[in-house]
């Protein structure tokens, strides 16, 4: 199964990413060796996971969230998964 994912940095900001092991993945993020962009907002907390049967799937869910405005991407943790929101929308 793959995963995306959402991480809120130390700098309040969000990282989107796919995964098929979410907690490992968190934990190469937290030991600096997740991503360019994590390195320098350790520590991040996971906050949404979306799981999906194929990486293709994955991918293009993470392309879609990564679009969504930062209201969008708070209101999809607080909803939960499978919400949707047009990429400009400001909910």
């Amino acid at each position: 199964m793959w995963h995306v994912y959402i991480l809120k940095c130390n700098d309040s900001s969000f990282y989107t990413g796919i995964a098929t092991d979410v907690q490992s993945r968190l934990h190469r993020h937290n030991s600096g060796r997740g991503s360019k962009y994590t390195r320098l907002r350790r520590p991040a907390e996971l906050l949404y996971t979306e799981e999906f049967t194929n990486k293709a799937e994955a991918k293009d869910r993470e392309k879609e969230i990564k679009k969504f405005s930062i209201d969008n991407k708070k209101r999809l943790i607080k909803l939960g998964m499978g919400h949707r929101f047009p990429s400009a929308q400001k909910i």
